[in-house]
């Protein structure tokens, strides 16, 4: 029952490949890398996770439910932090506040300046049931690829994109196809969207990768999982702010939203379609 890919198995070979299909080299029970709780490759599909690094590669476990089986390409850190997750040497530490806001990291795509994203992991209430959402926020504006004016063009790129504006934020956003959320160990690693066309590539790419993966809270990794969906809501520069609690999180998001300069998508968990 565990699932190899075909990337997963240009890495490792056929032959590794054929040995972990047939049971040979499979775990039976394991952590699942993506919600952190117990899985077993012969008891639930299970999908092999193989992080890369500089010099080192770990090959993990998750249930299929989770994150299906892909090559996950990380900093040699977090590929060493993840030996040491897998072999039990390393004790994971305390959970930032839900809307704590981590360290930004550099957008893939920058313009003629340097494009500098801001990430914050929090919960929405919609209805009777608790969402998790990730908001997204450049420190400064955004420029279009080849522009040398000086406006922001942070939500047109989106909308293009397929980004939705938001008019009522306790409404669900919309789906947004080829793009998800990766969360891997228990982890936030990235925003992914759909290959550039032209590049030869069907992989996934990273619209935003956090420089280190980021902790998120167990209430939020639990809402993510249970939906197998991320909400993700993006306003330009200075229109949310930095909000100690989720509340505030909420009135700020409400308050963009008022003023036309939200805009939101929902996407799966690490998935590609």
């Amino acid at each position: 029952m565990l699932d190899v890919s075909d990337a997963v198995r240009a890495e490792i070979g056929d032959e590794e490949a054929e040995r972990l299909l047939t049971g040979h080299n499979a775990p039976g029970s394991y952590d699942c890398t993506s919600c952190r709780t117990p899985g077993d490759t012969g008891q639930e599909r299970t999908s092999t996770v193989l992080f890369i690094g500089d010099e080192t590669a770990v090959l993990a476990f998750a249930h299929a439910t989770c994150i299906p089986s892909q090559v996950v390409k990380v900093s040699e850190e977090q590929a060493q932090g993840a030996v040491r997750t897998i072999t039990g040497t390393d004790t994971p530490g305390g959970q930032p506040a839900p809307a704590a806001r981590p360290q930004p990291a550099d957008a893939p795509r920058p313009g003629p300046r340097q494009a500098v994203l801001g990430v914050t992991c929090g919960q929405v209430l919609l209805g009777d049931t608790l969402h998790a959402a990730i908001v997204v926020e450049p420190t400064g504006p955004i420029a279009r690829p080849g522009s040398e004016g000086p406006g922001d063009d942070f939500l047109p790129l989106l909308i293009e994109q397929g980004f939705l504006p938001v008019t009522d934020v306790s409404e669900e956003p919309g789906p947004l196809h080829g793009w998800s959320v990766l969360l891997a160990m228990g982890k936030l690693h990235a925003i992914l969207q759909p290959p550039t066309p032209g590049s030869g590539s069907a992989q996934p790419v990273a619209w935003w990768q956090a420089h280190q993966a980021l902790a998120v809270t167990d209430d939020w990794r639990t809402a993510a999982s249970k939906s197998s969906t991320v909400f993700v809501y993006a306003a330009p520069a200075g229109s949310i702010g930095q909000q100690p609690r989720e509340d505030l999180l909420r009135d700020a998001l409400e308050a963009a939203a008022a003023r036309g300069v939200l805009v939101a998508a929902a996407m799966p968990l690490a998935g590609t379609s």
